[in-house]
């Protein structure tokens, strides 16, 4: 008898067993559970358990691909325990183990956890990727320098990321002062989220701007609240669920893909969909890039 039927694993869409093997695996899922320089709504620490909960629900054939994405092997790690040290410290740990993920050839897909978690993986990744450029998705530039008095608060994630490479960000709404000063003196050219979804001609604009490589950080509240409302900091007029799959697509055709981040989801903050949405996402983004 199948004693995963009575003792089930936590295990990102929860494939067959002789999918999940570590050795095998193509992909291997960092759950991340952290949100300790969260300002408002908190919970983002229960986010990446809850997204590889719902990940089993999901129907695992994709009919655009025409296969069952989970076939190129899916291993879910333990969740990564952060530093009580501080932020900086939580970071260096997402570095150490993103680092010795890549070592393995592995394609990590971390899941948060808040913003700042990015910082880590995109280090590693930069060690390995030298034409690494980032896509980020987001509803805020988090282009600060310091906020709260911590250089790694999620607010300043991509000032830590912009460091060390090349940065895209599309679907920006929102931002401080400091953030907008940074902007126009490094010369940077946001994809402002508008009334209506990204052009095709805007699409090609993304994509040439990004290099070879592609590392992905997805923050949930680029997406509209009206299908998104499960994250810290909500901010109308956001993207759209087919809207943002059209991109990846155009990015996985146009790039590689080298790894990627769905991060700051709360599910406590709105309905059970929001937390399906981040696994369909997450799958999805598996197939396109892998």
């Amino acid at each position: 008898m199948d004693s995963q039927l009575f003792y089930p694993r936590r295990s990102f869409a929860f494939p067959p067993e002789q999918y999940t093997d570590f050795d095998k695996a193509k992909v291997v899922v960092l759950p991340i559970p952290y949100d300790s320089t969260v300002d408002w709504r908190a919970g983002t620490r229960d986010g990446a358990n809850a997204i590889i909960d719902a990940s089993h629900f999901l129907e695992q054939y994709d009919y655009e691909l025409g296969r069952e994405i989970f076939q190129v092997g899916i291993h879910t790690l333990p969740q990564l325990i952060p530093s009580m040290k501080g932020p900086e410290e939580t970071v260096e740990r997402v570095y150490l183990a993103t680092r010795d993920l890549l070592a393995k050839d592995k394609f990590v897909v971390m899941l948060g956890g808040e913003h700042s978690l990015t910082v880590g993986t995109v280090r590693a990744y930069k060690e390995r990727f030298d034409r690494l450029s980032v896509l980020q998705l987001d509803a805020h530039a988090d282009l600060r320098d310091e906020y709260e008095g911590s250089r790694f608060n999620h607010a300043c994630a991509m000032r830590r990321v912009v460091e060390m490479c090349p940065i895209v960000q599309v679907g920006i709404r929102s931002m401080s002062a400091d953030d907008q000063d940074f902007i126009q003196h490094n010369k940077m050219r946001p994809f402002y989220a508008k009334e209506t979804p990204l052009t095709e001609a805007e699409e090609q604009k993304i994509v040439s701007a990004l290099s070879a490589d592609v590392y992905i950080t997805i923050d949930l509240d680029a997406f509209d609240p009206s299908i998104m409302a499960a994250v810290g900091t909500p901010e109308p007029g956001g993207m759209g669920w087919y809207e943002v799959l059209r991109l990846l697509k155009r990015v996985a055709k146009g790039k590689r893909i080298v790894g990627f981040d769905v991060v700051e989801l709360a599910p406590r903050e709105g309905p059970a969909s929001c937390t399906y949405l981040a696994a369909r996402l997450a799958y999805k983004l598996i197939g396109l890039a892998v």
